[in-house]
């Protein structure tokens, strides 16, 4: 599976963006989603995650409420939609493709990755 994250960019704090990934070489339907995200000097850290039918989604606490994860299998996307968003958000932000575990909040739970897609979010 092949992944491409898209959809970053320049946002004023309190804005939103919603971040895309297609998946390419392999239809994602099987597959459990996951978004992670690295902040300059930090190590890749969980944001969400979906089952592979989008029945259940799992968020990291610091962006509960705010970002949605969703996706459309038909379209082979996963999308992270991320509203009122904050400067500590800055970021690069991967998608992640993996068979389901409990441990979704984990990067060795995915085994594969797309490039990532850059979000500033300036104060």
């Amino acid at each position: 599976v092949q992944l491409q994250a898209y959809g970053g960019g320049l946002v004023q704090a309190g804005g939103y963006l919603r971040l895309s990934c297609q998946a390419s070489g392999r239809t994602i339907s099987a597959y459990f989603m996951g978004w992670f995200r690295q902040a300059p000097g930090k190590e890749r850290d969980f944001v969400a995650a979906i089952t592979s039918s989008g029945g259940r989604a799992f968020y990291a606490d610091s962006v509960k409420g705010r970002f949605t994860i969703s996706r459309d299998n038909a379209k082979n996307t996963v999308y992270l939609q991320m509203n009122s968003l904050k400067p500590e958000d800055t970021a690069v932000y991967y998608c992640a493709a993996g068979v389901w575990t409990s441990d979704y909040s984990s990067m060795s739970t995915y085994a594969y990755w797309g490039q990532g897609t850059l979000v500033t979010v300036s104060s």
